[in-house]
Parts: C-alpha cells; structure tokens; sequence
C-alpha cells in the first residue's frame, strides 16, 4: 500500500507558530506525528514523503525515520540538506492503474498530466487554492492538510474522484 505525506518539519520549532499547529513545543508535535505515522503506516507499506521532512541535520532525519513504520522515498524540498545532491525532486509511478507524480511543490504541468495523471505536492502547508479544475488532478499530501497524518493512495483517489463528481 502506498501512503504520501511532506512538510513534517522536524526540529523546527517556528513551524508550530507560522503554520499555526496546534503542539506546544517540538516533542510533542514530532510524539504525534510519529503516533499518527504508525497508527495508519504498516511495516511493508511505501512512503513518499514530499520534502521538508527536517531543516537538515541527518542526525535529526535518521533518529525520526528509525520511529517510523513503512519502506521510505525522501523527496528533496527546500530545506532538505540532509539528503545527498543526488536525492529525487520529482517520484513518478503507475499505482493501481493511476499514473502519479510526486513533488515538493506544486505544478502547473507534469508528466502525462493531459492523459489523466495526479500531481501530489507538499510546501503550501494546506494554504494554497487550487481551481476547481486543478482540484480535480491535485492534492497537497502535507501533514497540515491531512491532521499530521500520511493519506494513504486510496484516500487520495476518494478525494479527487469526489471533486470531479462535484465539477459535473
């Protein structure tokens, strides 16, 4: 099963205030967001994580991904400097008959996107607003906008088929 999330922003304590999360100091919010993780995440689970997972110590990253169930894909977002220079900005794969690409942020054309493709994104913190029609084939997969929890690829697809029922 694949999961997707982003922007956890561990060990960055100003996040809680500018993204207005409701913790009160960084253990909690990283206690929850790996009780989240784990609660839907199993062991043989696939996580893409979209960026932005810390402000870039690779001690931090390591110590937080050694909590987490699931096999991990670390996409590179602004503040990624614990992943090599060779670490992916963009994840692309067919999943259940559904081509997907993944990135840090959001974009306004991707790869087969007019043959019916979704693009996945973080870096908006659940703040950015997308046309009715980019509803329809996007989504922001980052923890703000998803109750500090991985959504899970059937969630996703509940999620834009929805919206494409609600554009007809």
């Amino acid at each position: 099963m694949y999961f997707f999330t982003g922007d956890e922003h561990i060990d960055h304590k100003n996040v809680i205030r500018y993204c207005n999360r409701p913790f009160n100091d960084l253990d909690e919010m990283e206690k929850v967001l790996v009780n989240n993780h784990n609660s839907v995440v199993k062991a043989n689970d696939i996580v893409i994580h979209a960026g932005d997972l810390t402000l870039g110590r690779k001690e931090v990253a390591v110590r937080y991904i050694k909590q987490l169930n699931g096999k991990h894909v670390f996409l590179k977002g602004c503040h990624d400097r614990w992943l090599s220079g060779k670490a992916l900005q963009i994840w692309s794969k067919m999943v259940d008959s559904q081509f997907v690409v993944v990135c840090h942020w959001a974009m306004k054309t991707w790869a087969r996107k007019h043959y019916g493709s979704v693009q996945l994104f973080a870096h908006s913190h659940g703040n950015l607003i997308l046309t009715p029609e980019e509803a329809m084939c996007q989504y922001d997969i980052g923890v703000d906008n998803n109750s500090y929890t991985p959504v899970s690829f059937e969630q996703i697809m509940g999620i834009l088929n929805g919206k494409k029922e609600d554009h007809r």
